[in-house]
Order: structure tokens, then sequence, then C-alpha cells
């Protein structure tokens, strides 16, 4: 058996259809097929079932390929050894955020970062925690931005500021009339929130569960009114289909909306969202998360409060 072969078995596994592993492995569909059927002919099993349009794991393919995963990390250490010696500012670092952090923090980020480490270009994405957790624990991303609390076995996180809470309104709300808004104030009112998936959604029904309409008829016209994005849900509130709130890095005025919406701070001490760096333990770059770390907080972000 080769890494290849397990790289593949680990890929099918995870995307549960040989056309996505392939694309995910960067080979073409037959190429993993082929390298797939070799292996169980070689082991004298079958890992997979293939079924229309969806592939699962044979309980001993399950079994193996949990033991392919430590290989291939075992494999990825050796390299790990040798990137030792190197210079670690050098290589590009692969970098996932929150879909309601990355949009406001890496403007920010990336021109003062290649002041800093010109030879260390970030790779970006964005994606949910649960999806960027995934890819980290995985080796496909090196360091995430995400929201605390986050605890995950061989992961290690640091956290980089406060951010605060505020709402959105349109320019003619009622509640433009208050100097500070309450969480049974909202509660009377159509918030507008992002769709499941989305943890900062998670944190603002934790801040006011009444957000989350309870009777059937409404619950149904408020999921049809969640957006995808922040910045959705902003054009939503600048035409008055109702009101929402935002994290304070997302607060900038739109240029084409600006006239159309205000904000309000939340009455007493604001809610707030915890921002951090994870990387797994294992990860052998230290000082490029180290710079990471730095930069992110050298960086002028309106809204944010540092912390330790």
């Amino acid at each position: 058996m080769t890494l290849n072969e397990l790289r593949y078995i680990v890929a099918v596994a995870r995307e549960r259809h040989f056309g996505r592993a392939a694309e995910a492995c960067f080979v073409s569909q037959p190429t993993l097929s082929v390298a797939v059927k070799k292996l169980e002919a070689d082991l004298g099993v079958s890992l997979f079932e293939r079924g229309q349009g969806e592939v699962t794991l044979t309980p001993a393919g399950e079994r193996i390929v949990v033991q392919a995963q430590r290989v291939l990390e075992e494999a990825g250490f050796i390299r790990t050894l040798a990137m030792q010696s190197k210079d670690q500012l050098v290589d590009p670092l692969r970098v996932g955020a929150i879909y309601t952090i990355g949009p406001y923090l890496f403007p920010h980020l990336i021109p003062e970062l290649t002041r800093r480490a010109s030879r260390m270009p970030l790779v970006i994405r964005e994606n949910f925690t649960a999806m960027l957790s995934e890819q980290l624990k995985q080796g496909e991303l090196d360091v995430v931005i995400i929201s605390l609390p986050y605890d995950e076995p061989g992961i290690q996180t640091r956290p980089l500021y406060d951010e605060p809470f505020s709402v959105l309104l349109p320019i003619a709300h009622r509640l433009t009339d208050l100097d500070a808004i309450s969480t049974t104030d909202l509660s009377e009112e159509s918030v507008l929130l992002l769709g499941d998936g989305h943890c900062f959604r998670d944190q603002v029904l934790q801040v006011c569960p009444g957000c989350l309409q309870p009777s059937s008829s409404e619950s149904s016209l408020q999921r049809n009114l969640e957006g995808g994005s922040l910045e959705t849900i902003r054009y939503m509130v600048a035409g008055g289909i109702g009101i929402t709130v935002l994290p304070d890095t997302a607060i900038n005025p739109n240029p084409s909306s600006d006239e159309l919406v205000t904000t309000r701070p939340f009455k007493g001490d604001p809610p707030y969202r915890r921002v951090a760096l994870a990387w797994r333990k294992s990860f052998p770059r230290p000082e490029a998360v180290d710079l990471l770390w730095e930069t992110i907080r050298a960086c002028q972000i309106q809204g944010i409060s540092l912390v330790d």
C-alpha cells in the first residue's frame, strides 16, 4: 500500500462520494477508484459499500480509515521535523476564519502581515466553525480564527480580542428614539438572524432567546428571512424588513446604505464574543502563529478590546 492510497480512502470516507474525493485529492475519479480497488484487493476486504449516489464505510473500512488517518499524520510529522530547521516565516500560512469574522478582519490583516513577513503569504478560507475545525484537525488548515468557547482534543487556543454587539436599525425605526436597547425591546421586534450553522446566530439567541419567534407561523416567516451573511442582513435591515444584532466590527456603514440604517448600543454591559486563534499543538511553526497573533492585535480594527 502507498500513502496516496491511504489519502484516497480517507478522502472517500470524508466526502462519501468518489467524485468529490477525487477533486479534493486533485486526481481524476478513475485514478482514485482504481487505487482504492487495488488497496481493497491487497487487503482482501471491502472498505466501502457503493450505492446509488452515495458511498458508506463497511465495518472493516471504518477501522482501517481511522488507522490510515493516523499513518498519514505520522508521515506528515516527518515533514514537520524537516521544517523545524527551516525559516518558519517563509512558507504560506493556511488560515481559516468563520464567516462573521473573515470579511471584517482579513482586509486589515493581509496588508499588515505582508509588510511584516513578505515571504509568508496567507492562504485564506471562510467557513462554519464545524468545517474549519475538521479542516484544522485533518491538516488542511494551519490556524483558524474562531469565537470561544472552543475545546477540541489536540488543539490549542489563544484569545485575541473581545468584540461587543450592537443593534442595527432602519433609520426611521421606532427604537431609534432610545439611546440604548434592551433584550426585552428586541424580543418585541422582527429580529433578522443568520441561518443555522452560524455560531453568531447561537450567540445572539443566548443573549436574547425571545428573538426566535415562538409561534409556528412567525417561525416560518423568520426562517424565510434568515440571511446567509451579515452583509445580506444589513441590506435587509436597510430595506425595512426588520432589525438585527451585529458584532461591532461589522457596524461600519455600507456606502450604499449608510443613510438607511443606524445603530444603538445595548443597555448596561453589552453582550460580546471573544475571538481567538486555534491551531494544532503539533503544528511545527509556532513562530508563524505568534506573528499572526501579534499582527492581528496590531491591526486598527474598530470596536474591539484586546485581551491577553
